[in-house]
């Protein structure tokens, strides 16, 4: 078993998923992935499974009935991983959005810090290639929003490529925590930094997706907005 394994949420990722997770396990390094698969009509759930048995070690799967939302299933991958005693748990997207070579440099970063996280925002520079200019400045300017409520000293506030110590996650309260959509991810970090966890960004270049459909909506918008006014609220000594 590999020290490191890397979460895939998937919802109908059929033209994704075979080529990301034989793109993990060409890097250098080993890593194992776990698929978090939401019942996808499209069958991405079959073909996780026919590739379990090419290898049966390194390739996990966790099947759940329905779109349960992202948050829920990097929580469900979290236990998992901890159950398994891994040293590094990772978040990824399906989508080659994530870069899988950069798995390593924040696995690298993370052996001295708690949090490594994969940033589009780095010191202010944008590396985002093929989103529209109006869903660059949004996002861009929705981390801007968060780091100014939260007072984190966070440039990508939403990413959702990251490296966590197993230590983090067994320190956090896992039911504690609520949001769903890409709120999660502020949630998660904002949590970490509250509880005074060593972060750090790493500069990725983020490509957007080139193949499937994108799972963003105007709920998940709203509720990463308003959210962020509820975690300054929160009672940081119960946790």
């Amino acid at each position: 078993m590999a020290d490191s394994i890397v979460i895939i949420p998937t919802y109908n990722e059929k033209e994704n998923i075979e080529s990301i997770i034989r793109a993990v396990f060409a890097l250098d390094k080993e890593f194992d992935i776990l698929i978090v698969e939401d019942n996808s009509p499209d069958g991405t759930g079959y073909i996780v499974k026919s590739l379990m048995q090419e290898f049966p070690l390194r390739l996990h799967i966790i099947e759940r009935k329905g779109k349960m939302g992202l948050g829920t299933a990097y929580i469900a991958g979290f236990r998992w991983a901890l159950k398994q005693s891994y040293d590094y748990i990772f978040e990824m997207d399906a989508d080659f959005s994530h870069p899988p070579k950069d798995l390593i440099n924040l696995y690298n970063a993370c052996r001295d810090y708690d949090l490594a996280i994969g940033s589009r925002y780095v010191d202010g520079k944008i590396s985002v290639v093929n989103w529209p200019i109006g869903r660059v400045m949004m996002s861009y300017y929705a981390s801007l929003y968060v780091r100014k409520i939260t007072g984190m000293k966070i440039y990508d506030c939403t990413a959702g490529f990251a490296c966590y110590r197993k230590e983090l996650l067994q320190r956090l309260n896992l039911d504690k925590i609520k949001f769903v959509g890409y709120a999660f991810q502020i949630e998660m970090k904002y949590t970490a930094y509250k509880l005074g966890f060593k972060i750090t960004e790493v500069p990725i270049i983020f490509v957007d997706r080139q193949k499937g459909v994108s799972k963003m909506s105007m709920k998940i918008f709203k509720e990463a907005f308003f959210g962020v006014f509820s975690l300054r609220f929160r009672n940081w000594k119960k946790y």
